[in-house]
C-alpha cells in the first residue's frame, strides 16, 4: 500500500532478519493470525499462551512452536519481538500493559479493550515502554478504502455531506452459546456494534472525519440468554457538519453484504465488502465531465466477509498489517493502525451505547489536528 511504503520512508531502520511473534489465545481468531504469519516475510511464530494447557498444547503442536499457560513467563523469552493478543475483548488491556511492561510490541484484536480508560492505559504503557502498539483494522487496508481515501484527500467527492455504514449480518444463537464469555459485556463489552460492526465505525469516521455526536437505539431482538445488542441503530453527526447513518445487526438471516456509502456536493462511493461498486465524481474542470473510478482498482471476489461465518475471512489484509509492524519497528514511525487510531471506533461504540441508555444524544471529546 502506498500509506505503507510513504511510512517506511521515515525514521532509522533497524537491520533484524527474522521478528519473533507470540500469539496470546489458541481460539480461532489465534489460529487465524498463526496461518497469516506463515506467509509474512520476516515473520516467524515462536509461542503460543492460553490459559488452558491442553489447547495451547495443541496448538504449539499444530504450529510448530512453543506453548505456556503463563504469559508472564513467556514474555521472559528474548526471541519474541511482537505479540499478538487474540483472547475476549476485556482481557486486551491488562495483557497489552504486561506486554508493553516485558518490552514486546504489541499486534491487538479489535476491539484494543473494552473502556477507555483501559484504552488510554495501554497507549501510555507502550509510550513509555517505548514499545509500538498497532490495533487490527484489516479494513482501512483494503484497496477499495485507500482509493475512496485519496479521493477524498484531493477533494474528488466536493463537500460530504452524508454517510451510511451497514453491518446486516447473521450469527446463529449456537455462535453465542458456544462460550461463556460471547454476548456479555463483562467479557464481550458489547455485541453486534462492538463485535462486528466496529469495523464500518472505523472505515466511517476515517474517511468522514471525526464523529461529533451520536444518538442511537440498540436492542436484542433475534437472540436469547444474551446480555448485549444484537441489532443497532445510530444517527450521527460529523464534525464536518455532515450526518451519517450506522446500522448493525447480528440477526439478518442469511447475512448480507456490508456496505459503506459516502456521498458530496461533487461525486459519491460505494463500497460493498471490499470492493468499490460505485465511484462518480465530476472532472476538475467544471464541464460536467464524470470520471468512473470503479474499474481503476482491482477487488478481492473470495466472498470472505463474515456475513454468517465469523471465520469466513480474507488474510491478505491482515498480513499487511502484521508486516507494517515490522516495518514500523524497523523505520521506528508509529504503526497505520496505532492506539490512537484504535481507540476512535471504541469512543463511538461506546457512545452510542451510552445514548440508548440516555435516550439522549451524546456528544464525543474532539481530538486536534483531526481530519478527513
Amino acid at each position: 500500500m502506498d500509506e505503507i511504503k510513504r511510512g517506511a520512508e521515515r525514521g532509522t531502520r533497524v537491520n533484524k532478519a527474522v521478528y519473533g511473534f507470540a500469539i496470546v489465545g489458541s481460539g480461532a481468531i489465534g489460529s487465524f493470525h498463526a496461518e497469516q504469519l506463515k506467509q509474512v516475510g520476516g515473520a516467524k511464530l515462536i509461542a503460543v499462551c492460553d490459559e488452558n494447557p491442553q489447547r495451547a498444547g495443541q496448538f504449539a503442536e499444530r504450529y510448530s512452536c512453543s506453548a505456556y499457560t503463563s504469559l508472564n513467563d513467556m514474555l521472559q523469552r528474548d526471541d519474541i519481538d511482537i505479540v499478538n493478543i487474540c483472547t475476549p475483548s476485556s482481557l486486551h488491556g491488562g495483557q497489552a500493559i504486561a506486554c508493553a511492561k516485558a518490552g514486546k510490541h504489541v499486534i491487538v484484536e479489535k476491539p484494543m479493550d473494552i473502556t477507555l480508560a483501559t484504552a488510554d492505559s495501554m497507549i501510555a504503557a507502550c509510550q513509555e515502554a517505548g514499545t509500538k502498539l498497532s490495533v487490527v483494522s484489516q479494513h482501512r487496508l483494503d484497496r477499495s478504502v485507500a482509493q475512496v481515501k485519496q479521493l477524498i484527500r484531493e477533494g474528488a467527492f466536493g463537500k460530504l455531506v452524508l454517510a451510511a455504514g451497514a453491518v446486516h449480518w447473521y450469527r446463529s444463537q449456537q455462535y453465542y452459546d458456544s462460550s461463556s464469555w460471547r454476548g456479555t459485556w463483562q467479557w464481550d463489552g458489547g455485541g453486534a456494534l462492538m463485535n462486528q460492526g466496529i469495523h464500518i465505525v472505523d472505515l466511517l469516521q476515517y474517511l468522514m472525519g471525526p464523529v461529533e455526536s451520536v444518538q442511537a437505539q440498540c436492542r436484542t431482538l433475534g437472540h436469547r440468554n444474551i446480555e448485549v445488542e444484537d441489532t443497532a441503530a445510530a444517527l450521527l453527526r460529523f464534525g464536518s457538519g455532515a450526518v451519517g447513518t450506522l446500522t448493525a445487526t447480528t440477526s439478518a438471516y442469511p447475512g448480507l453484504n456490508t456496505r459503506i456509502e459516502l456521498f458530496g456536493t461533487k461525486g459519491s462511493a460505494i463500497i460493498e465488502n471490499d470492493s468499490l461498486v460505485f465511484c462518480q465524481y465530476e472532472e476538475a474542470a467544471g464541464d460536467g465531465t464524470i470520471t468512473d473510478a470503479v474499474g481503476s482498482v482491482q477487488h478481492r471476489t473470495s466472498g470472505a466477509n463474515g456475513a454468517s461465518n465469523p471465520m469466513s475471512i480474507s488474510g491478505e489484509t491482515h498480513r499487511l498489517q502484521f508486516s507494517d509492524m515490522i516495518e514500523a519497528i524497523e523505520h521506528d514511525r508509529e504503526p497505520l493502525v496505532n492506539g490512537i487510531e484504535g481507540r476512535k471506533p471504541l469512543e463511538i461504540i461506546l457512545a452510542v451505547y451510552e445514548s440508548n441508555r440516555s435516550g439522549k444524544p451524546v456528544l464525543l471529546q474532539p481530538t486536534a489536528g483531526e481530519s478527513a
